[in-house]
Formats: C-alpha cells, sequence, structure tokens
C-alpha cells in the first residue's frame, strides 16, 4: 500500500485557514503546520495565537513557530518531518533555497493574483485600486525569487464594482482553497502537474499597504477615491476631513457630475447619502465613521451634524 503523501502547510493569516481545511480534507497526511509566532493583539496587546495555529490546534496537528527559516535549527526540525511536499499560503516568512530544497515535490504557493500582475504583499488591494476588472489565484511552484515561480494552476473571477477588500479576500481565499484541493486531488491521482513558466511582460508588484495611503487626497478624482474606499475595507480604512470633521470612510460611490465647488466641500446632503467634490466629480459617501465612534450610515452622522444642513440632490 502507497503511504500517503506527508505534507507540511506554511501560512497565518485568515485567508490561509482555508487552504489548509483543504489539505485536511485531501486525504494526504498534514503532518505539521507552521505558522508566525504569537504576535501582541487588542488593546491588552496579549499574546494571540494565529488564524492558522487555532485551525491546527483544533485539528490535533502539531503546531511550529520558527522567527526564522534561516536557522539551521529550524531547517532540521523541518526535514525531520521529512514531507513530500510543503503547502505555503500567506506565510509572511521567507523560505530560502535551503527550505525549497527539502521537501521532495518541492513548495507550492496559493496567491491571490493572476501572476505576474500583482506578485507581493497586498495583490487584493492594489488591484481593486488599479481598476482591474478580473483577478484570481495561481498555485505556483515556488523558487527563490519573490512569486516569480511558474504556474501550476489557474482560477479567474471577476472583480465587481462593489467588492471591496474585505469581500474580495473571502472569495480569492475561498477560491485559493478550491484550486488547492484540485491540485492535490490530480497528484494523490498519481498525476504529474506541468508548470508554465510566467510570461515576462506585465510584471507589477503589489507592495505592502501603508496606513498612510488611506488619507483621500480630494483633489485625485472620484472614481480613483471611490477605489480607495473599497480597497481599504476593512483595513486600514479611508479617512478624510468633511465639513471640518476628520472621519473614517467605510462606503461610497463615484459620481460623474460637473461640480463648480473645491474639491473637498460638502456640495448636497441627501436621506442615506453626501456629496464631496473632487478633483473631478463628486464622491457619495453612504457609510462613515466619526473618531472614536462606531460604524455609521450617513443619516446618523446628518442628526449628529445639523451644521451640515440640508443642501438639496
Amino acid at each position: 500500500m502507497t503511504p500517503p503523501l506527508r505534507l507540511v502547510f506554511a501560512g497565518t493569516p485568515d485567508f490561509a485557514v482555508p487552504s489548509l481545511r483543504a489539505c485536511f480534507a485531501s486525504g494526504a497526511d498534514v503532518v505539521a503546520v507552521y505558522t508566525q509566532p504569537d504576535r501582541p493583539a487588542g488593546r491588552g496587546r496579549k499574546l494571540a495565537a494565529s488564524p492558522v495555529k487555532e485551525a491546527a490546534l483544533v485539528a490535533g496537528v502539531p503546531v511550529e513557530q520558527p522567527e526564522s527559516l534561516r536557522d539551521p535549527a529550524a531547517r532540521e526540525r523541518l526535514r525531520a518531518h521529512a514531507p513530500d511536499l510543503m503547502i505555503v499560503v500567506a506565510y509572511g516568512l521567507i523560505l530560502p533555497k535551503s527550505v525549497l530544497a527539502i521537501p521532495r515535490l518541492g513548495c507550492w504557493n496559493v496567491h491571490a493574483s493572476l501572476l505576474p500582475r500583482w506578485r507581493g504583499a497586498a495583490p487584493i488591494q492594489r488591484a481593486i485600486l488599479a481598476g482591474d476588472i478580473e483577478t484570481g489565484v495561481d498555485l505556483m511552484q515556488m523558487e527563490a525569487g519573490l512569486d516569480t515561480g511558474p504556474v501550476l494552476l489557474e482560477r479567474r473571477t471577476p472583480i465587481a464594482p462593489d467588492d471591496t477588500g474585505g469581500c474580495l479576500h473571502d472569495r480569492l481565499a475561498a477560491l485559493g482553497a478550491e484550486t488547492l484541493a484540485s491540485g492535490l486531488a490530480r497528484v494523490l491521482r498519481g498525476e504529474t502537474l506541468v508548470a508554465q513558466p510566467q510570461v515576462v511582460e506585465g510584471v507589477t508588484y503589489a507592495h505592502k499597504l501603508d496606513k498612510a495611503e488611506a488619507k483621500l487626497d480630494w483633489n485625485a478624482p472620484a472614481a480613483a477615491l471611490a477605489r480607495k474606499v473599497r480597497a481599504f475595507n476593512p483595513w486600514p480604512v479611508a479617512e478624510a476631513v468633511i465639513h471640518g470633521e476628520r472621519v473614517r470612510i467605510w462606503s461610497a460611490e463615484a459620481i460623474t457630475s460637473r461640480v463648480d465647488a473645491a474639491p473637498g466641500s460638502l456640495v448636497a446632503t441627501h436621506r442615506d447619502a453626501i456629496d464631496v467634490a473632487t478633483g473631478e466629480g463628486l464622491l457619495r459617501i453612504h457609510e462613515l465613521q466619526r473618531e472614536g465612534g462606531r460604524r455609521m450610515p450617513v443619516r446618523d452622522w446628518l442628526n449628529a451634524r445639523r451644521d451640515a444642513g440640508a443642501r438639496g440632490g
């Protein structure tokens, strides 16, 4: 009887959990789960386990949390697990060549973009910010470069005009797990997946998000600002000054309209929205958050800010 495929899984955030569960369900033997060390979280800054660690503990799988895989002791520990294949999904630590060479079948990565577009840390948000109309997930054979490896399987999905960073994240996490499950099923049937080299044209990099990017510049076009609001929901959340008050903006849409008002001016209020002038068109805001407060529909903000006045529209 052929021994089961021995898997080691490496991942950290929520995005990786569906893929970990796909490994559990595949029929392969998940012999260890690697995740980043517990980090301070919440107001009390107490050490908290990653979502992947929590899922592994529930499943009763041994958890490894090295600070780095460059440490020779950490590499020997990985080698002792004798993995046939290592699955990496949003792990957050660099895998040196010496680690990539340990599993018999190498290392697979689930990446949330259509490579070579949006290699790097924040492909989901960068795709929305750029106005892309399509994205997807690639199951990639890892090599030493940053998301440069050949692609084993690919699944595509459209980006809807109202997709936020959060809902697209969840959809791609599920799609990534389905793609990984398909790849594992084929290998377990004895197939050899053929890796296709990435094309050399169209390479872009999805740099890590910075909170400073969330500040809206009212001189920008409304369409670009609306994409920022969507991309940065639920983190870091777009923010701006409206009618003299700094707020976070959770939901907004671009309105194509000629505006004779300075960018940043509150030009109209509606029952459930407010219109702010931009460098090109209007940003119609539906949901926001006052400093120290909770998310609220705009009508609640208008009730609290009677000075905003009724401006029609």
